[in-house]
């Protein structure tokens, strides 16, 4: 990240039973405070700006498998089940918006996780034929197809010795300039042939009384 105190980790781990251990996280995060949250990709709410219906489990029905139209209560009447858990550590070490933005962060998350599988859910008569060397060889071209849209910027810094112009200068203070030089500016030199100002003359000539 291009901030050196933020940092999200996401680990998955897959089980085959309908959400129920609570513990299968307890080695990796066992000191850490956890906050467990359901996702049913049937049921919640997703973002208006992301739905699809054909991308929706209560009204997708896969053509290879059957399966599909997950109803209220799905979970306890459909087979093969599995469940993906996931362990999502976000930290923003910065004095007085940590807090807000890991939640804002953690929100963000879901949303990302249950729009993903209830992708991954519909798309299952795409990827449900694939060998594992095609599934990684798919991956593979996603990834590129990814970088190629998105585009790649690495950070550049370009540093000149070109001297600032005189309107840089007498810009206000609240936009200060940075000489490149370690010599003081014109504007602060004082000319060395200048006559030194004295405050009182060398001689002084007094009346004479006589005249």
């Amino acid at each position: 990240s291009f901030l050196p105190k933020f940092s999200i980790h996401i680990e998955t781990k897959y089980e085959d039973n309908k959400g129920s251990n609570d513990s299968i996280f307890d080695k990796e995060a066992k000191d850490l405070e956890r906050e467990v949250c359901f996702i049913d990709i049937a049921s919640d709410e997703i973002p208006e700006r992301y739905y699809k219906e054909s991308e929706d489990p209560k009204y997708f029905k896969s053509q290879k498998t059957g399966r599909g139209q997950l109803k209220e209560g799905w979970r306890d009447t459909h087979q093969p089940i599995m469940c993906s858990y996931k362990l999502v550590t976000v930290k923003f070490e910065v004095w007085g918006l940590q807090t807000r933005v890991e939640q804002f962060v953690h929100k963000v998350v879901r949303d990302i996780l249950l729009i993903g599988h209830r992708q991954a859910f519909a798309w299952v008569d795409e990827w449900y034929d694939m060998t594992m060397d095609e599934v990684r060889e798919f991956e593979r071209a996603t990834q590129e197809a990814t970088n190629k849209k998105i585009g790649i910027f690495p950070p550049a810094i370009s540093i000149s010795n070109i001297s600032m112009p005189s309107s840089t200068r007498s810009a206000p203070s609240s936009a200060p300039s940075t000489p490149l030089s370690t010599e003081a500016p014109e504007f602060l030199t004082v000319p060395k042939d200048r006559p030194r100002k004295k405050s009182a003359p060398e001689t002084l000539t007094l009346p004479d009384p006589t005249k």
